[in-house]
């Protein structure tokens, strides 16, 4: 019987390009990752530079990794033994060094690495360039300024201290603080100081170490070292991190030739962890004979100076104007007691001569007063309004007129005129 079942479909051709894919029309992985092996074979080779990290060895192939100084960023990198042969022991975990290398896309595991064909490291001269170079560029930015560093807190309560996972720098901050200071609590943070993982480690414990409140000052402390492997403290991440830190931050590498640039950064600079811990805790046993010295100068002149104030009040009281004070006021009572006798005779004087004077006139008054003429027998004749009457012809039959004499007066009416 016929098969009436539909003739399968021919399968689509692929895009050519990336960019004509569809959710429809994808590429599949087998078909991608060839196209992006072939895309990387195509780039040339690069030199790198980097930190090694992870070295193993597998046949005539060395395996590492090589990390960025400054960022947390790394590649993986394969490298012929007989390459780094001519290096020795100094091809190991933390060597700063260039490779040559060709980007290499692994298909099957989708992981991009590099075949490297030559290594070498980078010299100590070249080093200490870049690092006098970024003093120079940290410095015109003021981070090296006197005015940014902060004085340390006379007591802290607790230290923040930022040290190697293993080593004598832990030991020396802590027991020697605690010798002068036993009160004195410590924040600690052990981790990398060399190495690869040194620069991130150390940031990350001095931004954590910053963030608590309790922390009143940051060491970083570690026992010396090579100059490659104090590396690290010339970081340019970790010294910006410590130029960041609001907490006054002391650097106790323990070196004393080279300086790293933290030194320069920091808000004080140790020569020693043992250094640092002697700076950041006052001696209790100096302190306190400190204070003992201060007493003994306090009471002794406090006492020179009652001594001289009573010398002074002694010497006064031995003056006669001190045992007798009233002859002050003696003078001054006599001027007044004179004073006042020659006010009150010239008081009287004018008194009796006023009284005289006022008696003479008063004699004189009575004698022309009107009063003493009616006392001899006279009369005065007034009108009804008071007008005196000395012409018969001022008056009137029937006028009433007033007479007054020497003991008073009287009514009396005209009867002829």
């Amino acid at each position: 019987m016929p098969d009436d079942s539909p003739a399968p479909t021919a399968p689509l051709p692929l895009p050519l390009k990336a960019a004509d894919t569809t959710p429809e029309r994808p590429w599949p992985v087998r078909h991608l990752a060839p196209k992006v092996a072939d895309y990387v074979a195509r780039m040339p080779p690069v030199w790198v530079e980097g930190q090694v990290l992870n070295v193993r060895r597998w046949n005539s192939l060395l395996f590492l990794t090589l990390r960025d100084t400054d960022l947390d960023m790394s590649l993986s990198v394969t490298l012929p033994a007989v390459a780094a042969m001519s290096l020795g022991d100094r091809f190991a975990d933390g060597a700063h060094v260039v490779v040559h290398a060709r980007p290499q896309y692994q298909v099957k595991k989708g992981a991009l690495g590099f075949s490297a064909d030559r290594v070498r490291l980078v010299g100590l001269g070249e080093l200490l360039a870049r690092i006098e170079h970024l003093k120079g560029v940290l410095a015109a930015e003021g981070l090296f300024d006197e005015s940014r560093k902060r004085p340390l807190p006379f007591l802290p309560a607790v230290v923040g201290l930022v040290c190697a996972q293993q080593g004598d720098a832990e030991h020396d901050v802590v027991s020697n603080a605690r010798a002068r200071w036993p009160g004195v609590q410590f924040e600690i943070r052990r981790v990398t100081v060399q190495g690869a993982e040194a620069v991130p480690s150390v940031t990350a414990a001095i931004a954590e170490l910053d963030a608590d409140p309790r922390v009143e000052v940051v060491v970083v402390a570690r026992g010396g070292g090579s100059f490659e492997d104090l590396l690290p403290f010339s970081n340019e991440t970790l010294v910006r991190a410590a130029a960041a830190c609001r907490t006054p931050l002391v650097s106790a590498i323990g070196h004393h030739m080279d300086a790293p640039l933290l030194d320069l950064v920091a808000d004080l600079r140790a020569s020693t962890p043992t250094d640092a811990a002697k700076r950041v805790v006052p001696d209790v046993t100096e302190e306190r004979a400190r204070i003992a010295q201060a007493r003994t100068r306090t009471r002794a002149a406090l006492t020179h100076r009652l001594a001289r104030e009573q010398a002074a009040l002694d010497h006064w009281r031995t003056r006669p104007v001190m045992a007798r004070p009233e002859t002050l006021v003696d003078p001054h009572e006599r001027a007044l007691r004179d004073q006042t006798a020659r006010g009150r005779a010239v008081l009287d004087a004018a008194l009796a001569h006023a009284a005289t004077a006022t008696a003479r006139l008063a004699g004189q008054v009575r004698a022309l007063s009107p009063a003493a003429t009616l006392e001899r027998g006279y009369a005065v004749v007034q009108r009804a309004d008071g007008a005196v009457v000395r012409d018969p012809a001022e008056v009137a039959t029937g006028d009433r007129l007033r007479v007054r004499v020497a003991a008073g007066e009287l009514a009396a009416d005209v009867v002829d005129a």
